[in-house]
């Protein structure tokens, strides 16, 4: 008799860049795993609910994504190799520095005469479409010639681009988008897959805000809603839930640390242990929505640890990231010590931690 999340799959086909990722996921875990890195999975983002099958409209969330693209950038400098599993155009480790109008902002026009203002290189741009490669690329390095990074921008820009390329030259940094529920639920077994072999030494830090609820694919209508012909009357099912599989199945070993979200205080701590007691994972991750930049509270089922910023932190803009992943990382290292498991010794480090 199948399971609920077994139906799931089912009915739900992966998405159309399943097989790529999946080799990539393979790849990247292979290669950490010889080299003696702990990996550690973060995943990031809100998934969207399709309405339709040709999707024009869905039910998404409000996760832009900046706890796992934040912690990811903390994990890196503790050593540890990184699979980002993130929404599509959600923020991502380093680039979230820059997000917007930031990096435009950064930048200043240079002085270079008559006839070189953006104004008129675009011109020339579209004069050239027909133009051969080359002179269209000397055109475009026109562009880059009459921009430059503003001497105040520097010190905020080096030290993030020192992280970005260390960490890429490393190889420590695996980036996999999903959009919706279905693509991040297949997305997710595949990466399990992958981290099974790691054991103890694979975490799971699974920050994602996650669908509730969802349309089965055989209830999706195929075509856009039409508006004329009155309200529709959608019915939504709840979603599977993974984490029993993903702790009892797919990586029985690996430290595996959700996160719970709640906008009211008297249910956040009743909450997360009840999930611990459901699926018998290591930790969640409390957090109330209109508090959740400077506090969380770290929940086993045993203890509780709140981490909360001092106003000096908050005003000196501290990420409580920092804090979060360094105490997730020493409970970590105590897992796998309990587990018999020497901690992995990397050839050598991925990249200086930043500057702060």
């Amino acid at each position: 008799m199948s399971t609920q999340w077994e139906d799931f799959f089912a009915i739900h086909l992966p998405p159309t860049d399943f097989e790529d990722n999946r080799s990539l996921l393979r790849e990247f875990c292979e290669r950490h795993e010889r080299h003696g890195r702990c990996i550690v999975l973060i995943t990031s983002g809100g998934t969207t609910v399709p309405l339709e099958y040709n999707t024009v409209r869905f039910v998404d969330n409000f996760s832009a994504g900046t706890r796992g693209a934040v912690s990811a950038e903390y994990f890196l400098e503790h050593g540890y190799a990184v699979i980002f599993m993130h929404r599509l155009k959600s923020l991502e480790p380093f680039t979230r520095h820059f997000s917007g109008q930031k990096l435009l902002d950064m930048l200043d026009i240079q002085e270079r005469g008559p006839n070189t203002t953006i104004t008129d290189i675009a011109l020339r741009w579209f004069e050239t479409q027909a133009e051969s490669e080359q002179y269209q690329v000397s055109v475009l390095k026109k562009v880059c010639d009459i921009a430059a990074l503003k001497p105040d921008s520097v010190d905020v820009l080096a030290p993030v681009l020192l992280r970005y390329k260390a960490a890429h030259a490393a190889g420590a940094l695996l980036h996999v988008a999903f959009t919706t529920v279905s693509d991040y639920f297949w997305l997710l077994r595949a990466a399990c897959e992958c981290l099974a072999s790691s054991g103890p030494c694979a975490m799971l830090y699974l920050a994602a805000a996650v669908s509730d609820f969802y349309v089965p694919k055989d209830h999706l209508p195929t075509h856009k809603i039409q508006s004329d012909t009155g309200a529709p009357i959608i019915q939504l099912q709840l979603v599977p839930k993974m984490l029993a599989p993903l702790v009892n199945l797919w990586v029985p070993s690996a430290y595996v640390v959700s996160f719970k979200l709640e906008t009211d205080e008297n249910l956040l701590i009743p909450k997360a242990r009840a999930a611990l007691e459901k699926y018998k994972h290591k930790m969640v991750v409390a957090n109330q929505l209109q508090t959740r930049r400077h506090r969380v509270v770290l929940v086993t089922p045993k203890t509780s640890q709140e981490i909360l910023l001092t106003r000096e932190e908050v005003h000196a803009g501290t990420d409580i990231e920092c804090l979060l992943v360094g105490e997730i990382v020493r409970r970590h290292k105590e897992h796998m010590q309990l587990e018999g498991v020497p901690e992995p010794v990397p050839e050598a480090p991925l990249h200086s931690p930043a500057p702060r």
